[in-house]
């Protein structure tokens, strides 16, 4: 959920290690620090707030050519500089900086302080280095090891010795790092992101592996065996995109990628004259798919979102039932995994802790996941074996926009290949594969004018409260548009199906409340118009997004946002824009941080 980098090498650590938390900034974070080898000893800055408050806590830093950095997201204890990390040991002679949550903190703190140690901090960090300490013999790793054998959790950690100079060790469990190998230099990172600008060729460790890092080798192993010259891979060359070209956000540009990455999600994948899809990554023949009778999507948030979307395609096309969980849910109730049903964890960074315990509990129970990520040789990817890759390209934004249509994209590829297995006909399958094949023109298109959006903007923020509502295919985008407006702008709003208006989220409505309504061109739509005219019976501000040449919607609303026209099954695609669109609009004019909004975190990786 942090970010970590850490560097071994010829050249001056304090700019890499700065520019690599920088790099790292999308993960959100509210405070940062410093570890850095120099003159036998270890030199610690930490500041809270941004990394521009650390750049000038290490003006002065020694000329060190080795050092650990951090960025933190809060999780045990306040915003202060005392719970920033680096943590350190009473002597100040091991550094730690952490990612994840250690679970058995309260008894392990109990028992240092018994035996003397007097902490400076609230966090759970803080017992990494005391517990090193106790077991340092002269042996930097069997130190670490031994100290992580008390530890109940999850972690990813990059440590420091003053009496070590030109190693770092690295370890990992349910937390991710990802080694750098450059020339004669090497780097940790918690993102591949942070490496980047240095090199191509990494190490991801996997769980319960550990690494010994110095700048000419590095050694992995799992915690109480030996180590090996790990397993190199090269990073895609997608990581090196994250700039933003002119865009005055990441947001922005994200959502003005749409078109190029709904088309990456497609390309060589449709086959528009077999009227069928391929996506090789499933390992799965039309024999295979002949066997599934239950498709089940895993994720959280916005990846949630996209798997109700595709369960809805999935029983609209190919008549399989289909749900989609909340894998922050999905494992702590005892699931029941049936042995015919395909399970798809879909998660934009591949490291979402959630998701991989739904993830570990369906292969437990003997059943089969795919994956359905964007970063590739991420944890979820390693773990499911199988699966998709999205190919959206770096997504920056903390609040996810373009992974959203991506990850839908794929899986109503996968939908087609599942109906053609059943009931969808040869030249039913050439209209789904023409249909989808369109879809990345059409946004680019809506783009180029999308309407009153700055009306709609007026409209929500000087609301107390925004209802969002929708039927069928267009529920879930409204719990899209309604999570977005939340993470982006900060403004009260929930997202109801249209029907479930009169069991409750009516008795909010008043005079001018805005009331966003979406809606397609399928069977639901006269009783959408109903509820329309139930919105404006109240005095609400009724806000439709709609397909063009929809007149009759058009005449109910007080703002009305076209779209092109689509089937019903992927109308997501393109009605999420506008309230992707208004999130972003509204942040803007409320003056809030479009890209880093305030307690939200990229990477989900504590649970």
């Amino acid at each position: 959920m942090c970010g970590i980098v850490g560097y071994v090498g010829p050249r001056k650590a304090t700019p890499i290690l700065v520019d690599g938390l920088r790099r790292l900034e999308y993960r959100g974070y509210d405070s940062a620090g410093v570890a850095l080898y120099g003159d036998e000893h270890l030199w610690v800055r930490r500041a809270v707030g941004r990394i521009d408050q650390l750049a000038e806590a290490v003006v002065g830093a020694p000329s060190s050519q080795m050092g650990i950095a951090h960025t933190r997201w809060a999780t045990h204890g306040g915003i202060t500089e005392e719970n920033a990390h680096p943590h350190t040991d009473a002597a100040g002679r091991i550094a730690v900086v952490h990612n994840g949550i250690i679970e058995n903190n309260s008894s392990l703190r109990a028992q240092l302080e018994a035996e003397g140690v007097v902490f400076l901090s609230e966090t759970d960090t803080e017992i990494l280095p005391h517990l090193i300490r106790k077991h340092y013999r002269g042996n930097p790793l069997e130190a670490v090891e031994r100290a992580l054998r008390q530890v109940r959790g999850t972690y990813g950690i990059a440590v420091l010795f003053a009496d070590h100079p030109g190693t770092l060790i690295a370890a990992r469990h349910g937390s991710p790092l990802v080694l750098g190998i450059g020339d004669q230099e090497s780097f940790i990172a918690s993102d591949p992101q942070a490496l980047v600008a240095h090199t191509r060729r990494v190490v991801y460790l996997d769980d319960r592996e550990i690494a010994l890092v110095s700048a000419g080798s590095v050694q992995v192993g799992r915690l109480g065996g030996s180590l090996e010259d790990p397993n190199i891979k090269l990073i895609d060359d997608d990581w090196g995109l994250a700039e933003l070209d002119g865009f005055p956000h990441f947001m922005l540009k994200e959502i003005h990628e749409q078109g190029e990455s709904i088309l990456r999600a497609l390309r060589g994948r449709v086959q528009v004259e077999e009227g069928n899809a391929k996506l090789g990554g499933l390992n799965m023949e039309p024999r295979d798919l002949v066997r599934v009778e239950r498709v089940v999507s895993l994720g959280c948030g916005t990846s949630f979102h996209a798997g109700l979307a595709a369960s809805l395609a999935i029983e609209h096309l190919a008549r399989v039932p289909a749900d989609s969980e909340i894998a922050s849910e999905f494992r702590h109730r005892n699931p029941i995994i049936p042995k015919d049903a395909l399970y798809m964890a879909i998660s934009q960074s591949g490291e979402t802790a959630d998701t991989l315990g739904a993830i570990q509990e369906v292969r437990l129970k003997g059943g089969v996941v795919m994956g359905v990520v964007n970063a590739v040789g991420s944890t979820i990817a390693r773990t499911c074996g199988a699966g998709v890759y999205v190919h959206s390209g770096p997504e920056i934004a903390v609040a996810s926009t373009k992974a959203f249509t991506s990850q839908l994209t794929a899986m109503l590829v996968f939908t087609l290949m599942l109906a053609r297995t059943r009931n969808l006909s040869l030249d039913g399958g050439r209209r789904v594969a023409a249909e989808l094949q369109a879809i990345p023109d059409k946004v680019v298109r809506y783009l180029k004018n999308p309407g009153p959006i700055d009306e709609m903007v007026r409209a929500v923020t000087a609301a107390r409260y925004v209802l969002f509502l929708g039927r069928g295919f267009s529920y879930p985008v409204a719990l899209e548009g309604a999570l977005k407006l939340k993470e982006v702008a900060y403004i009260p709003c929930e997202a109801y199906p249209a029907g479930e208006m009169k069991h409750g989220p009516i008795a909010m409505l008043e005079e001018n409340t805005p009331v966003i309504f979406i809606t397609s061109k399928d069977d639901q739509r006269d009783k959408a118009i109903s509820n329309m005219r139930e919105v404006l019976a109240r005095g609400a501000k009724l806000i439709v997004i709609h397909p063009e040449g929809d007149e009759e919607v058009k005449a109910l609303a007080h703002i009305s946002i076209e779209v092109p026209a689509v089937a019903d099954y992927l109308s997501p695609l393109l009605n999420v824009i506008p309230l992707q669109l208004l999130a972003y609009r509204a942040g803007l004019v409320l003056g809030r941080d479009i890209d880093k909004p305030r307690h939200l975190a990229k990477s989900v990786t504590v649970e």
